[in-house]
C-alpha cells in the first residue's frame, strides 16, 4: 500500500471581519457563522466554493456574551431551515430566530419572497409575546455549544 498524504483539516480564506468566540452551524456545503462577541455580522461560507458572503447582523440592543446557535430540523423544506439564537448578558437575554434561505441560492435572490428570511427576529408565542430561554439571572451561556443531531464541527476563528 501507497502512504496516502491526507488530512483531516481544511484551510478556510480569511473572514472578512475579526470575530471571536462566534457561534456557527453547517447546513449542506455552508458554514454558517451567527455573530461573535466583537462583531454583529452573519456570514455564509461556502466549503466548496470556498467563499464567504455576508447574511446580515444581529440587532443593535442584543449582546452577544454566552449565546449560542442552534439549526432546528425542519424536513417540510430542504432549501430552508430555521435557527434559534439565544443567551446573552445575564441581565440582557435574547430569544431570536431566523428562517434562513442559502444566499448562494437562486431562491434567495427574489427578495420579494423572502422578506422574513435571512434576518433575526424576536422569537415569540401564538400571542406575539417574547419567549425567553433562560430567564433565570444564575444561568450563563458563555462557551456553551449545541448539537441537535448531525455532526460535530470544530472551527476556532
Amino acid at each position: 500500500m501507497g502512504n496516502k498524504n491526507t488530512t483531516l483539516f481544511q484551510n478556510l480564506n480569511d473572514l472578512p471581519a475579526t470575530l471571536s468566540s462566534a457561534q456557527y452551524v453547517p447546513h449542506k456545503h455552508e458554514l454558517l457563522i451567527c455573530g461573535s462577541v466583537t462583531n454583529r455580522s452573519c456570514y455564509s461560507y461556502h466549503t466548496l466554493k470556498n467563499e464567504y458572503k455576508f447574511i446580515c447582523e444581529y440587532p443593535s440592543h442584543v449582546q452577544l456574551v454566552g449565546y449560542c446557535v442552534v439549526k432546528l430540523a425542519d424536513n417540510k423544506d430542504s432549501n430552508q431551515i430555521t435557527l434559534l439564537s439565544f443567551g446573552g448578558d445575564k441581565n440582557l437575554r435574547h430569544t431570536l430566530v431566523m428562517k434562513y434561505v442559502s444566499i448562494w441560492s437562486n431562491i434567495s435572490n427574489k427578495s420579494n419572497e423572502l422578506n422574513n428570511y435571512n434576518q433575526w427576529i424576536p422569537f415569540t408565542d401564538n400571542h406575539n409575546h417574547p419567549i425567553i430561554i433562560g430567564k433565570d439571572q444564575h444561568s450563563y451561556y458563555h462557551g456553551m455549544r449545541a448539537v441537535i443531531g448531525g455532526k460535530i464541527i470544530i472551527c476556532y476563528l
